[in-house]
């Protein structure tokens, strides 16, 4: 068994042994959580805002909240909508696949980096995209990486949409306030 940092340093590498590896181990749910916190703190302290410790953690507490709803929208789509013959797969073990999958995220701390910055946020960010795939395709079975594509596309679209309605419900119910 790897130990964590080998973990997280082979779900960054894209090495689809350590998603194996941490798909069957129900005791890597922490792990993942961790990995997940890391990313949000690496993405906070990028972003270059002077934002103060309370609102860092409640940043990383919020981003946790919103990563759970999109892979609960994941599995679900994955698993029930388009799920291959051969996919048999619980939320349990995509959760921790999709947690590693944020790995890459920790390096989002040098977009604070003048000039080249935006540059290392938009590689980040492709990066997580393609661990996100390799996540999903392990930990759902699929032999077709465009399904898992889609299913990650898809995900992404009803959270987005979630978001944007709670959103819009927060503000419109802040205005009815004032």
């Amino acid at each position: 068994m790897m130990s964590f940092t080998d973990r997280v340093l082979g779900a960054a590498r894209l090495d689809v042994a350590t998603y194996e590896e941490v798909e069957a181990d129900g005791n890597a749910t922490g792990q993942a959580v961790a990995v997940i916190a890391l990313s949000s703190i690496g993405g906070g302290l990028g972003s270059g805002l002077d934002v103060g410790l309370l609102a860092l953690v409640i940043g990383i507490v919020g981003s946790l909240i919103g990563w759970a709803v999109w892979a609960g929208m994941t599995y679900f789509i994955g698993a029930k909508l388009m799920p291959e013959p051969q996919t048999q797969a619980d939320f349990g073990q995509l959760f921790r696949t999709l947690g590693f999958s944020s790995a890459p995220g920790i390096l989002r701390v040098f977009a604070v980096v003048p000039v080249v910055g935006w540059a290392i946020d938009a590689i980040v960010s492709l990066w997580l995209l393609a661990a996100m795939v390799v996540a999903v395709r392990q930990a759902l079975d699929y032999k077709s990486t465009w399904r898992a594509v889609g299913v990650c596309f898809l995900g992404w679209l009803v959270f987005v949409a979630v978001v944007a309605a709670l959103g819009t419900g927060a503000v419109l119910g802040f205005m009815a306030a004032t």
